[in-house]
């Protein structure tokens, strides 16, 4: 259980019922948690645009925002609706925070630079993937605690600046985990699958709600085992690891998305070795 800086009038440290993993301050890629006002019982909360996920902690309310990687360091600000309809602000600082890069050969070159007849089908698919992304639920008991998906050590960690045959791409947004092809994929924690398909660059996906804006995502599938609105509890079997779409080798890409964030999936789990398999043994 983590305690995490809580935001209000000033900062100090709280120990949630359900809570993330790792002691934690505002960062591009991390959360923020705002304790809500006293009387916030029916609160919307919103950070710019995307409205938040909000969850008990004892007798108050607290906000819980993805924060993107392109997030700039600084003052930042949630607004709140009361049951009266009253909105104020609540702000919050957000630190810099320096990822590493990763070099990768691809030896397809069409993986790092699509040929126009590819151009139309990554489009279409960029568009199912983000509106799956930016689902959002009315779940009241949305679970935060995460179970490790698959079993194998992480063989990229999340927020890495990549270059393809030293192009320069967009950041790694997720966690990827080593694992032998048909490796049994596990559901993190209850949820509702969304959607699934065959990308140009995912591979095999499955994409899950867990409510108020909380979605994951598991990619590069050698096989899905779960139908669009088909409901999973956690342990539940979504598929097998594979390395179709754009891999160098077998490995499940994980990916979580708050409020249309992806955000590190790290921060979901329980403290644990990286090695460490989901029954404590250890992986060769």
């Amino acid at each position: 259980m983590l305690r995490i800086f809580i935001f209000s009038a000033f900062t100090l440290f709280a120990t949630l019922g359900q809570a993330l993993s790792l002691d934690t301050t505002p960062v591009p890629g991390g959360v923020a948690v705002i304790t809500l006002p006293a009387d916030a019982v029916a609160t919307t909360a919103r950070y710019g645009e995307k409205k938040i996920l909000v969850m008990k902690n004892k007798d108050r309310h607290i906000a819980v925002i993805g924060l993107p990687l392109a997030t700039k360091p600084g003052r930042h600000f949630l607004t709140v609706t009361d049951r009266q309809g009253k909105t104020q602000n609540i702000g919050f600082q957000v630190e810099d925070k320096h990822y590493e890069e990763q070099h990768i050969t691809i030896k397809d070159k069409r993986k790092v630079n699509p040929e126009k007849r590819d151009m139309e089908r990554i489009s279409r698919e960029s568009k199912q993937i983000k509106s799956a992304l930016r689902h959002w639920s009315p779940e009241e008991d949305v679970v935060i605690e995460f179970r490790k998906p698959v079993n194998g050590p992480t063989s990229s960690p999340y927020g890495l600046r990549r270059f393809f045959n030293e192009q320069p791409r967009k950041p790694h947004s997720g966690l990827d985990i080593a694992a032998p092809e048909g490796t049994p994929i596990l559901a993190p924690a209850p949820g509702t699958v969304l959607d699934t398909g065959d990308f140009f660059f995912n591979g095999n996906t499955v994409l899950l709600d867990h409510g108020q804006g909380l979605v994951t995502l598991y990619c590069h599938m050698s096989k899905i085992g779960v139908k669009p609105g088909q409901t999973v509890n956690t342990g539940d079997n979504l598929g097998a690891v594979g390395m179709t779409g754009r891999v160098t080798g077998p490995h499940l890409h994980w990916g979580v998305s708050l409020n249309d964030a992806r955000i590190d999936p790290l921060l979901f789990l329980p403290d644990e070795p990286d090695n460490a398999d989901q029954n404590g043994d250890k992986t060769p």
